[in-house]
């Protein structure tokens, strides 16, 4: 007997005796008994419906129960009644269906192998049910099964059932096996197959097999057309993107919101505000800007555009905004410089009451720096722990990072080491926290038990792993981790890693090898290896490198303050003072400034901030006093400062030194 209660909740869903779902198949009757009413009845239809209902919804409590009184009305299970065939068919694979989607395999597995009879969806069902719960391993093999067979035919569903999960470059060749058999079969004409092909092969990083299946297609509906424009806009092939937009605008198929947001990711890749404009005003006349994740599209087109004016007021326009949408303007605000904007934003959300989720504090904990108050990121990592978050990667890695760059180093290492489970980026942030704070050794030896758990490595860990080299000295040791990055794991380098190379030997003192270096590099050297270079000539006084360096970076950069700053350095350091006044005179003279060094301290919750040669603070007397002596102290001692960041105060008639602790970049 079906409890009572079973379908009180769900009464509104179930259809009536003149519902057309109940027409096409012949029905058997299930009687519900009950104390006040006998009439309520439920046919193959009705059970087969409430079933899928409850796989949907993932009500896995409601489907069993369902199981269990069909068990006891085994009409609807008999398989041996020829004239109920199809009605019993329907009921097994719902009841297949309902657990493949509750996530219960096991279950799942019981119904498949107690099944009767079988059909094609029976087998489509058990495939999806292992393949969507990850179990791509048995998916696969129930696939060969059916194709093995001889006595089912999979159909066009099995197919795009399987390319949907080959969605990594690991299944590459499971997608071109799928392929061969599209055309073995016959179904290449079929355009949701080819829809298929064409998303797998984007999603497995093949974009050349990709265009070949959109170019033999001989017809094309709208989803052809965006998993084309949306695959090239993910494999950052961005103009592509944007051509073959411009090409479908001007065809029979007309662009759905997806492909609009798939255009706007290939604007934001170019930093093309001119096409996102052109974009934004097609969406306009649609009347399509309403809808949230158009807005959000835009919002971080405009922001990765460096136009923020138009994010904010898209955003302040919004009549509905949700999580992304917050998310979007928080990143915008942090990229385009207004971290402190950014920091405040989010404050007030919070005061507000606005649900808070992850990917929020995700975004605002990557704000932080050094010189971003710890108070305020601890009360963060406090709303963290209220709001249950500590399980989520990505904060986890934001709270290491934020820890680390705002100088707690203890606290990095105690948030890394009660994660239950870690992934590459939280391996990463932690080498790069031990870089960060000097300790390179203990860096390097996180690395060695980060391959001991068998985590893959990344190139954002080997440009932590240089940097912690750079700062121990282990020059070998970095040329040995730049040559396993393709040798062993397949991973070009990238100018950061060149430039931290060079950094690496350019601190030990190796500046001919370090130009040797980047005399041989496979690419032509950017502005970050030249800059490097530049920077370890200052520190050693190598004026004729330094000067080489520095013109590089004068035709690379010719808007930067940094090689003329450290040229300066140098002649400061050499006593060469004409040759000094003569560059900081070409940099005044090309209209290029410098940014003001800051120098800043946390007491009680608040930070205090001081620019070179600062009397703006109201214990600058005091501050400066302090300083004299210190100094006195520090040359009693034997301490001799370096000449190239002294400035001198007067005191009495008399010039005393100071060394300036501000950044010279």
């Amino acid at each position: 007997m079906i409890p009572k209660w079973l379908f009180q909740k769900l009464n509104s869903y179930l259809p009536s005796c003149s519902s057309p779902l109940s027409s096409p198949l012949k029905t058997q009757i299930l009687q519900i008994p009950s104390s006040r009413t006998s009439n309520f009845a439920l046919n193959h239809v009705d059970i087969s419906f409430l079933l899928s209902l409850c796989g949907r919804e993932g009500n896995l409590r409601l489907g069993s129960s369902l199981h269990a009184s069909i068990i006891k009305r085994f009409v609807f299970l008999d398989g041996n009644d020829p004239n109920n065939f199809r009605n019993v068919i329907v009921v097994w694979n719902s009841l297949l269906s309902m657990y493949s989607r509750c996530g219960e395999l096991r279950e799942a597995t019981k119904v498949f192998d107690h099944m009767p009879v079988k059909d094609t969806i029976s087998w489509n069902s058990r495939i999806s049910g292992l393949l969507n719960n990850g179990d791509f391993e048995m998916g696969f093999r129930v696939f060969k099964l059916l194709y093995e067979s001889g006595i089912y035919q999979f159909d066009q569903a099995t197919l795009t059932t399987v390319l949907t999960a080959c969605d990594k470059p690991d299944f590459c060749c499971v997608s071109k096996m799928i392929h061969s058999l599209v055309f073995l079969y016959g179904y290449e004409r079929e355009i949701t197959v080819g829809n298929a092909l064409i998303t797998s092969y984007f999603r497995c990083e093949c974009c050349s097999l990709a265009r070949r299946v959109f170019a033999e297609m001989s017809e094309k509906n709208v989803v052809t057309w965006t998993a084309v424009v949306s695959g090239l806009a993910e494999g950052q092939f961005y103009e592509d993107s944007l051509k073959l937009f411009g090409k479908m605008q001007g065809g029979p198929v007309a662009p759905n919101s997806l492909t609009y947001l798939s255009s706007l990711t290939a604007c934001s890749g170019l930093q093309a505000i001119r096409d996102g404009r052109q974009i934004h005003g097609l969406v306009l006349k649609l009347g399509v800007d309403f809808d949230l994740c158009i807005e959000s599209s835009l919002m971080d087109m405009y922001s990765k555009c460096g136009s923020l004016e138009d994010a904010w007021k898209i955003f302040e326009s919004a009549e509905e905004v949700d999580g992304v949408s917050m998310t979007v303007i928080l990143v915008g605000l942090a990229q385009n410089g207004f971290e402190e904007e950014s920091i405040q934003i989010f404050v007030k959300m919070v005061k507000n009451g606005v649900v808070i989720d992850p990917n929020m504090i995700s975004v605002i904990l990557g704000v932080f720096g050094c010189d971003t108050s710890l108070a305020l990121g601890k009360q963060i990592h406090s709303l963290i722990i209220k709001r249950s978050f500590g399980s989520n990667y990505f904060v986890n890695n934001g709270l290491i990072n934020m820890y680390s760059k705002c100088g707690d180093l203890g606290d990095s290492i105690k948030i890394f080491s009660r994660m239950p489970r870690r992934n590459s980026v939280s391996w990463n942030s932690m080498i790069a926290a031990f870089a960060r704070h000097g300790n390179g050794s203990r860096a390097l030896q996180l690395y060695e038990e980060m391959r001991l758990e068998s985590v893959q490595p990344t190139d954002v860990t080997f440009l932590s792993l240089l940097h912690a080299c750079a700062h121990v000295g282990l020059v070998e040791k970095g040329i040995e981790f730049l040559e396993s990055m393709a040798k062993d794991y397949g991973i070009s380098p990238r100018m950061e890693h060149y430039a931290c190379v060079v950094d690496m030997m350019g601190r030990a003192g190796l500046l001919n090898e370090a130009k040797e270096f980047i005399e041989g590099l496979p690419e032509k050297p950017g502005v970050l290896v030249w800059q490097a270079l530049l920077g370890a000539c200052s520190i050693h006084g190598n004026s004729e490198m330094g000067k080489y360096a520095a013109n590089q970076l004068f035709l690379h950069s010719p808007e930067s303050p940094a090689p003329y700053i450290l040229l300066a350095n140098i002649y400061s350091s050499e006593g060469r003072w004409t040759e000094r006044a003569r560059t900081i005179k070409k940099m005044k003279d090309m209209g290029v400034t410098k940014e003001t060094g800051i120098s800043w301290i946390e007491i009680e919750k608040e930070i205090h901030s001081f620019v070179v040669e600062d009397r703006m603070h109201p214990h600058a007397k005091i501050i400066y006093g302090v300083l004299r002596e210190l100094f006195k102290l520090m040359t009693d001692e034997g301490y001799v400062p370096d000449k190239r960041f002294i400035l001198y105060y007067s005191d009495n008639g008399k010039e005393w030194p100071i060394v300036c602790v501000n950044s010279l970049l």
